[in-house]
């Protein structure tokens, strides 16, 4: 295990070193290992002074020809402008994994918006009384 974590260690530096002049340092950085994952939460500014962040993926994987060891990383860019429906679009995926039902904002608005009038269940309408009397005609009267 303590082999797993020095690579790992040598796999943050090469990442840092392997990166370009126009991209900046990194501002903060969290690190989370999942099972044979780990996670980089990388904060990084832009020229500019904006922040982003850069999320990689990292999975150790044996490769038989060399008969090494090597690491797969994959990245997402997540700028500024775009963390508000990023979030939303993984809290609703999170959401629907968690319960397996979509999370359907529309429906929250429409529950706030109920009308006594017009939202009326099957089981209320035995459970009033009414004041309108219904009358027949002689023609609908079963006959039998």
């Amino acid at each position: 295990m303590e082999e797993f974590e020095k690579k790992e260690q040598e796999n943050d530096q090469e990442r840092d070193s392997n990166q370009h002049d126009s991209q900046r340092h990194e501002i903060f950085s969290e690190t989370v290992r999942a099972g044979k994952r780990t996670y980089f939460f990388d904060v990084k500014s832009t020229r500019a002074g904006e922040y982003y962040l850069t999320i990689t993926e990292s999975k150790r994987r044996f490769n038989n020809d060399q008969g090494k060891f090597f690491y797969e990383k994959h990245k997402l860019f997540l700028y500024k402008e775009d963390f508000e429906k990023f979030s939303e679009g993984l809290n609703s995926a999170i959401e629907f994994i968690q319960s397996g039902q979509p999370h359907d904002p529309k429906s929250e608005s429409a529950a706030a918006e109920k009308d006594p009038h017009t939202d009326v269940e099957f089981d209320d309408l035995g459970s009033e009384t009414s004041d309108i009397s219904v009358e027949r005609d002689d023609d609908t009267k079963n006959t039998d």
